[in-house]
């Protein structure tokens, strides 16, 4: 008798199941704010490219995105750099800046690593991109 009261309660089991996977998926559709920070440079291309490649892909998607680049990786800011850089596998880093810049994906470079390195306000602004950290 006991084992059949329990039987019958489990029976709501599947149901509250179904509705929990529904509440997932529409958490799945809802965009997304990505930031993605990166330090690589030119010395690593493909790892270089990563932040704008796959951040235009989100953008594509739906999903905010910004892109925070500091130490080597603010020096890709440069057009003799990102002209300079082909990662394995991907097209130029300049094309994909390009694609960044088109989207509106904001890209801040810090300020500081900027200064160490010679990277200029002009640099940045051909790009979109800014001094300072994501908000």
């Amino acid at each position: 008798m006991q084992r059949r009261t329990l039987l019958s309660r489990l029976a709501f089991l599947p149901a509250l199941a179904g509705l929990a996977a529904g509440a997932r998926a529409a958490e799945a559709s809802k965009p997304l704010k990505i930031m993605f920070k990166s330090a690589w440079g030119s010395d690593d291309p493909t790892k270089a490219a990563f932040p704008f490649l796959h951040g235009h892909v989100l953008a594509e998607a739906g999903h905010t995105v910004q892109i925070f680049l500091l130490g080597e990786a603010v020096s890709l800011m440069r057009s003799s750099v990102a002209n300079a850089v082909v990662p394995v596998g991907w097209p130029p880093l300049v094309e994909a800046l390009q694609k960044v810049t088109a989207k509106k994906i904001q890209i801040y470079a810090c300020g500081a690593c900027s200064r160490a390195r010679g990277v200029t306000e002009q640099d940045l602004t051909q790009w979109g991109a800014k001094f300072g950290n994501p908000t």
